[in-house]
């Protein structure tokens, strides 16, 4: 019976060791961009460490296994317990350590990690386990563990708690763990109510940061944002923070800003009327992204366009912006035109399976910051993009800054164009994000910049138009190549330079 404990315990401690790993890789994607860099050197480092906690948990006595093994349930759950919490408040108030307080706890987390199941091996064989079985079924439940978590952690446990409740909890599972190989070996130990004293201690530090954890993340984002925060939530795909200043609306995704309401008309505009305005036999209308509605909202004032399918990822974006008073406002409740069909699946895998055909599609995806956004800007993709688009029709793509990320905005152009577009790169002035760029593509047909448009507009008229596709001698195109799923160099190339990527604080021009 006792042994079967220690195998459950296994089973539990595997499960909260990975994720940890998960919760600092995920974190720290959210909050540094490029995924793939951040979690394989979280996981490179935590695999490191757990190495070195396998060497250390040679120097344990075999007569205090269990008290040290106790011990260590107790340091790792409350490390891991509220590592993301610190993280998070790190980054927000003094983001200049960050990187090194991540790469500290994921070792120190680690280290503690890797004595653990050593030291449950070292106390079966002492119950005079036969050894091929003890291998066997602390690996299969180690691993058990491992894929429990690695299920549960992408599909229920971050969307629904987040990244800091669900630290925490796991947190309180370690300790758990500790308190109950205290009471079951208790007449083993020397000191079991010292232990049971600390253990509790912990457990009730956890659970107090487990109830406190919403108002300790608004109190960290309100030091990253500054402004009031009106609205957020963890969802599968993203973290979104809606914040408010005075008459300043202000989305951000993953700490990255998405629009101000001050001068989103401005980007908006330029994204949707050259294309729209060009295109007067334009019907069908597709949208990729833009789950905020905005871009939508252009498009809907065009009386030609009779349907716009809007095909957004993430179900919880099109939700907030189509039930929030303050965010319809925005968009002039688009999605509740009946012209519109609203889709939250992948872009690319909808791309692949839709038989539909559109005169212009228009992707406003977030920057390519990662390989998961880089597959949206890669030529594989606008190749299917093309099949869906019709001959004489037109594809506008959102493509960063051609003056902050110069390699970046001409990589998009030379990546459809190798998908077999004719490109008409343009730039607009957005205060909130400088200088930002769009490309306008066709497979066919011809494009010039309008001469007039039949929608009155804040910013955008005839003149302003032309002077959008000219580019200064201070953005010259250089020599790229174009963004492709086998190496994904837009992703290297967009290094995250730009005010719209990583902006956190109010920009005078808003103020």
């Amino acid at each position: 019976m006792i042994d079967r404990i220690l195998i459950l315990s296994v089973f539990i401690v595997a499960s909260c060791g990975l994720a940890y790993e998960l919760i600092a890789g995920a974190l720290s994607s959210y909050l540094l961009g490029d995924s793939v860099l951040q979690f394989s050197s979280v996981i490179g480092c935590y695999l490191f460490a757990m190495g070195v906690g396998s060497h250390l948990s040679r120097y344990v006595r075999d007569d205090d296994v269990l008290a040290r093994f106790v011990d260590i349930e107790l340091l790792v759950g409350l490390l891991g317990g509220v590592s993301a919490t610190l993280l998070f408040l790190t980054f927000s108030w003094l983001a200049a350590p960050f990187r090194a307080t991540l790469y500290a706890l994921v070792f120190a987390i680690g280290v503690l990690v890797g004595m653990e199941i050593p030291l449950v091996m070292r106390a079966l064989n002492a119950r005079s386990a036969k050894f091929s079985d003890l291998v066997a079924k602390v690996l299969t439940f180690d691993y058990l563990g491992a894929l429990a978590v690695s299920l549960l952690f992408p599909l229920v446990l971050a969307p629904r708690l987040g990244l800091a409740r669900t630290g925490l909890l796991f947190g309180m599972l370690n300790v758990a763990v500790g308190l109950w190989t205290v009471w079951v070996f208790r007449s083993s130990l020397a000191k079991p109510a010292a232990q049971v004293l600390r253990g509790a201690v912990v457990f009730a530090l956890l659970g107090a940061g487990f109830l406190a954890s919403d108002r300790l993340v608004t109190w960290a984002e309100k030091g990253l944002f500054g402004d009031e925060i009106i609205h957020a939530v963890t969802t599968p795909y993203q973290r979104l923070v809606i914040t408010r200043w005075q008459d300043d609306t202000r989305l951000y995704i993953n700490g990255n800003l998405q629009f101000s309401s001050r001068d989103e008309h401005r980007y908006h505009e330029a994204l949707v009327h050259p294309a729209l305005e060009s295109a007067p036999w334009a019907q069908n209308v597709l949208i990729l992204g833009g789950g905020d509605g905005l871009a939508l909202r252009e498009v809907l004032k065009y009386q030609n366009v009779k349907s716009v399918t809007l095909v957004d990822l993430d179900a919880e974006m099109t939700r907030l912006f189509t039930t929030s008073a303050p965010l319809t406002a925005l968009n002039r409740a688009a999605f509740a035109d009946p012209r519109v069909t609203v889709v939250n699946q992948d872009a690319a895998q909808w791309i692949e399976h839709s038989e539909r055909m559109f005169d212009v599609a228009i992707a406003d995806f977030p920057d390519p910051s990662s390989f998961a956004l880089g597959k949206l800007y890669s030529v594989p993709f606008y190749r299917l993009l093309a099949k869906r688009v019709a001959a004489n029709g037109y594809v506008v793509v959102q493509s960063t800054s051609p003056y902050f990320a110069p390699q970046a905005y001409w990589s998009i152009v030379k990546t459809l164009e190798e998908a077999g577009f004719r490109t008409w790169p343009y730039h607009a002035y957005v205060p909130s994000f400088g200088e930002w760029g769009f490309v306008l593509a066709s497979t066919r047909g011809a494009f010039a910049p309008p001469q007039h448009y039949r929608i009155q507009m804040r910013f955008l008229d005839a003149e302003v138009t032309r002077g959008m596709f000219a580019f200064a001698p201070d953005m010259p195109r250089p020599p790229v190549e174009a963004n492709r799923l086998n190496n994904q160099s837009l992703c290297l190339l967009y290094t995250s330079p730009s005010p719209r990527d990583g902006l956190l604080s109010r920009m005078p021009s808003s103020a």
